[in-house]
């Protein structure tokens, strides 16, 4: 009595008890769960399929992730340009990206505002060395110019 089945196809069951486990831990967003499951499991179809259904079952969301990840990221002082950079890293669509900055209902003047005097103190003047270092430093966490220009050119 042999066994037909292919002795290298991985068990769904195994493959959705990975997906949970990683899930349980935090969100993730469809294609770094993808990701991270191929590394143990070789069958891409079987992969997909079991993906599909936690998604279907709302198990995994990439809408969720994405809000999720755009308040993350905003709590710890990035902006949008370098949040949208890093949520489309992680294979988010840009319509997701869209509807969590939407959700997120963030203040980016507010917060560029907050993570300037965290790292440099009150606004004050400045000689243009020092007004492009603080430049780069607030374009680095992705704020664009009007978030941050009147705290510059004091």
């Amino acid at each position: 009595m042999s066994d037909t089945s292919d002795p290298a196809a991985p068990d769904p069951a195994d493959i959705r008890l990975a997906a949970m486990n990683l899930l349980a831990r935090r969100e993730h967003s469809l294609g770094e769960l993808r990701q991270k499951l191929r590394r143990r499991f070789d069958d891409d179809q079987a992969l997909d399929t079991q993906l599909q259904r936690l998604a279907d079952e709302n198990l995994q969301s990439d809408a969720r992730f994405a809000q999720s990840f755009a308040r993350l990221r905003a709590k710890r002082g990035y902006g949008p340009a370098r949040v949208r950079q890093e949520m489309r890293e992680k294979n988010l669509s840009d319509s997701d990206i869209a509807r969590a900055f939407e959700a997120a209902e963030l203040d980016w003047y507010t917060l560029a505002e907050e993570v300037y005097r965290k790292k440099f103190g009150e606004p004050g003047p400045l000689d243009r060395k020092e007004q492009a270092r603080r430049m780069r430093f607030m374009q680095y966490r992705g704020f664009a110019t009007d978030h941050y220009r009147h705290l510059v050119d004091c």
